[in-house]
């Protein structure tokens, strides 16, 4: 039970944060491009680095290892979780599956986000 609510809350404040820094750019910064989602995305990268490396060094109950790492930034970026997987496969040396691993996240993501589009429009008419 510690742990779902470990889970729950830190998606809570996660969802939140994302929210308020989406947001806040939204409102100062006038551009198309999405500066919102990258620096969500940036942050959320780097923040999973730090209290990754963080963690591999000190000691910390596991009640708060999961509520930064999945409850906090699993809903602040899933991002920063794809790029951790990266990070450890390269540290493995399995570059090419590293990189097999970002192209087919990238160009399927994209391209089942279009798919998804074009069934909605399809449903829709």
């Amino acid at each position: 039970m510690k742990t779902i609510i470990a889970i729950a809350f830190g998606g809570a404040l996660g969802a939140l944060s994302r929210y308020a820094v989406s947001w806040f750019t939204f409102k100062h910064i006038k551009t198309f491009f999405p500066v919102g989602t990258l620096t969500v995305n940036l942050i959320g990268s780097f923040l999973i680095g730090l209290l990754w490396g963080l963690f591999a060094e000190i000691k910390i109950p596991s009640s708060v290892r999961i509520f930064l790492l999945i409850g906090f930034l699993g809903s602040f970026t899933t991002f920063s979780a794809f790029t951790l997987d990266n990070y450890a496969m390269f540290k493995e040396g399995k570059v090419l599956a590293a990189f097999t691993n970002i192209f087919i996240t990238n160009f399927l993501c994209l391209a089942l986000t279009f798919a998804g589009i074009m069934l909605a429009k399809s449903l829709t008419r």
